[in-house]
C-alpha cells in the first residue's frame, strides 16, 4: 500500500479553444473534469500501474463533493476529511492551432483550520500502519504551516518511508523524509543561488542530506532528464524524447512509478528509470489526463509509444 496526502486538492477542469486572445469570447470544447492535486494524482497513477493506494485529502463544499464522486467513479480508495471551506478548481486551456500553447490557471484553495489539518495528518498516520510509502505531494493551502511535512514525519509509525514532492517553504522545512523530488528551480531556491552544473547540484543535494532533510534526492531537470543523488552515489538519466501534449501530472506520475517500483523490490536506479518512463508517458496525454500503463511500459522498455 502507498498512502498519499494532498492538502490542497482540486477538481481539474480542462478544455480546448482555437486560440487564446484577450478581450474576446473564447468558444471552448466540452470541458473534462478530473480529480487533481499532487497526492491524488500519485494515488491514481499507482492504481493505474497495478499497485494499491489510498488517498487522504480535505474536501468541502459542492466542489469537494464532486471531487469525492470523481474518485469514487475511478475506483480509488479515497479518504476525504470534511472541511468548512470549499475545495478549489484549477483550469487548463489548450490551444488547437499551429504553435499551440497550454494555459494553466491555479487557484489558492480554502484555508484549513488546525483541527481540519490535524484530522488529515491523523488519518494518514492511521493508514500508514500498513503502508510501504507515504507520499506527501502538492502545494499547501492558506493556513497550513510550512513545517507540516516534518510534523507528519513525527506522527508516522515505524516502517513506511516518506516521500515529499513540494516546493517553497513546505520543501525548505521538510525534515526526515526518505526522498524528495525537487525541480532544478526548487533546488536553486533552497540553495539561494544558481546551480549551473552537475557538481554544484550534487553538492547542494548532499548538503540537504547531511542536514537531515532527506536520504535521497531525485532532481528533475525537465528536457535534460533527471539526477539521482544519495550520500554515496549519483547518476544522471537522460530524458526520454516524446511529443508533448500536456505537462499536467508528469511529476506526479514520476513519483508514483518510483514508489511503486521500490515497493516491488526494484533497485533505486531502476525505480528512477521507471519513474522517468511514467513522467514521459504523461506528456503524451492531453489536458489533465494521466498517462496510460501501456505507454509507461513501452517507454521503460525503450520502445516508442503507439
Amino acid at each position: 500500500m502507498i498512502v498519499t496526502l494532498t492538502l490542497n486538492p482540486a477538481v481539474d477542469v480542462s478544455t480546448t479553444t482555437e486560440r487564446v486572445v484577450p478581450e474576446h469570447k473564447l468558444r471552448c470544447e466540452v470541458p473534462r473534469r478530473d480529480p487533481g492535486g499532487g497526492g491524488i494524482n500519485v494515488a491514481r497513477m499507482v492504481r493505474a500501474l497495478g499497485g494499491a493506494s489510498a488517498a487522504v485529502f480535505p474536501a468541502g463544499g459542492p466542489t469537494g463533493q464532486g471531487l469525492v464522486s470523481l474518485l469514487g467513479a475511478a475506483g480509488l480508495d479515497a479518504h476525504a476529511v470534511p472541511i468548512a471551506g470549499e475545495t478549489r478548481q484549477s483550469f487548463t486551456v489548450d490551444e488547437q492551432g499551429p504553435g499551440r500553447k497550454e494555459y494553466r490557471f491555479v487557484m489558492p484553495g480554502p484555508e484549513l483550520a488546525e483541527t481540519e489539518l490535524e484530522a488529515c495528518l491523523r488519518e494518514v498516520a492511521r493508514l500508514a500502519a500498513g503502508a510501504s510509502f507515504v507520499v506527501a505531494s502538492g502545494s499547501l493551502p492558506p493556513g497550513v504551516p510550512p513545517e507540516v511535512y516534518a510534523r507528519l514525519r513525527g506522527m508516522l509509525p515505524p516502517g513506511p518511508r516518506l516521500v515529499v514532492d513540494s516546493s517553497g517553504l513546505a520543501l525548505r522545512h521538510t525534515q526526515g523524509a526518505w526522498m524528495i523530488k525537487p525541480s532544478l528551480r526548487e533546488l536553486q531556491t533552497l540553495a539561494a543561488r544558481e546551480l549551473p552544473d552537475s557538481d554544484s547540484r550534487i553538492a547542494t543535494a548532499r548538503a540537504l542530506i547531511a542536514d537531515g532533510m532527506t536520504e535521497v534526492v531525485v532532481l528533475s531537470l525537465g528536457a535534460n532528464g533527471a539526477m539521482l543523488i544519495t550520500r554515496e552515489e549519483q547518476e544522471h538519466f537522460p530524458a526520454i524524447p516524446v511529443p508533448i501534449r500536456s505537462t499536467v501530472g508528469a511529476g506526479d506520475s514520476m513519483v508514483a512509478a518510483m514508489a511503486l517500483a521500490l515497493e516491488r523490490g526494484e533497485p533505486l536506479r531502476q525505480a528512477v528509470r521507471f519513474g522517468m518512463a511514467a513522467g514521459a508517458a504523461a506528456l503524451l496525454r492531453p489536458g489533465t489526463q494521466l498517462c496510460r500503463r501501456e505507454d509507461v511500459e513501452r517507454l521503460f522498455a525503450g520502445e516508442s509509444p503507439e
